[in-house]
């Protein structure tokens, strides 16, 4: 069900997942990879806690706020917007109304209080060195790394945090009309479909959908990164597993949320047990490559991780770090 629901209401970010998650037959992980400095990243081994950030504290100002303006675009135009609750009325009268409503009450929190963890797709051709331009975007002149994750396609301890996760869309204004003009036209082909979906979960669908664009959707000019994100809106729906405490970052004091990847928390977020997602860490340009590899080996063994030697390797771009 969840599936088909995406297709329809989220077509383009489906796509997105189809494409990464479906290149090979069968194929249940994919491989994405976080850049960050050393030191976040010996805080995620020793801690099994991946950190999200207020989407306001994000170099890029506009996260959120970008997305938020081009959805505000489109349901401003009340043609646009008549099309959408009409089609969807067709099936269910009432839910786009109660949804864009749920949304609308709920905007504050979205626009304050959405926090996100973000990977990049990570290619087996960087699997040696990684990307030059992502170790020039991360950690400035602090040493570097890459921590590659073999991410589930589907994930039970997703569920049980309340994350969405999702591919990073970089649509302009006129891109992201046309995916919703998709939408409209996959919700009256789908109609008799819909027409069996409980309300309640059709309501939420719709709600996510929203939620999802607005969070997902970023400038063109950064479509380099290839990037994914991981949500949680705690205002919209909090789940009992997420940790959060109040940290300092460059200076600023923030609330962040802490992502469980300890099968011992709960058996709820086993697929998300660190041991099992760490593929590989890849040490980014530094003067210090081996002091680094040899202490980070001997953290991931502490963390349950098998054949540590192996999987820490050097980048060798030569770039001063």
């Amino acid at each position: 069900m969840a599936e088909r629901l995406g297709s329809i209401f989220m077509p383009y970010a489906m796509k997105q997942r189809k494409a990464f998650f479906e290149k090979e037959p069968n194929q249940t992980h994919a491989r994405l990879i976080h850049y960050t400095t050393a030191e976040s990243a010996l805080k995620i081994i020793r801690s099994k806690r991946f950190w999200m950030r207020n989407t306001n504290c994000m170099s890029d100002y506009s996260e959120v706020q970008h997305g938020f303006n081009i959805f505000h675009q489109f349901f401003s135009n009340q043609t646009k917007k008549k099309a959408f609750t009409d089609a969807l009325d067709a099936c269910a009268p009432e839910v786009a109304f109660e949804a864009i409503q749920l949304f609308d009450n709920l905007t504050k929190h979205i626009l304050l209080n959405t926090f996100i963890s973000s990977v990049s797709e990570h290619r087996e051709e960087e699997d040696q060195h990684g990307r030059l331009s992502m170790w020039r975007a991360f950690g400035g002149s602090t040493a570097r790394v890459g921590i590659v994750f073999k991410i589930p396609l589907i994930s039970q301890g997703s569920l049980a945090l309340g994350l969405v996760f999702s591919a990073v869309a970089y649509l302009g204004e006129t891109q992201a009309h046309t995916v919703l003009q998709e939408v409209i036209q996959q919700i009256r082909s789908n109609c008799e479909y819909l027409r069996t979906i409980e309300r309640g979960a059709l309501v939420r669908t719709v709600f996510m959908m929203l939620l999802a664009g607005v969070a997902c959707l970023k400038h063109e000019g950064f479509q380099e990164e290839r990037e994914w994100r991981a949500i949680y809106a705690p205002g919209c729906w909090a789940s009992t597993l997420m940790e959060h405490s109040t940290e300092v970052i460059n200076g600023i004091p923030q609330i962040v949320y802490k992502i469980p990847l300890d099968a011992t928390v709960s058996e709820l977020v086993a697929d998300l047990e660190f041991s099992k997602l760490f593929d590989r860490l890849i040490i980014g340009p530094s003067s210090y490559p081996w002091p680094m590899r040899d202490a980070f080996v001997a953290e991931l063994e502490k963390s349950g991780v098998g054949d540590a030697e192996r999987r820490v390797v050097l980048s060798g771009i030569p770039i001063r770090s």
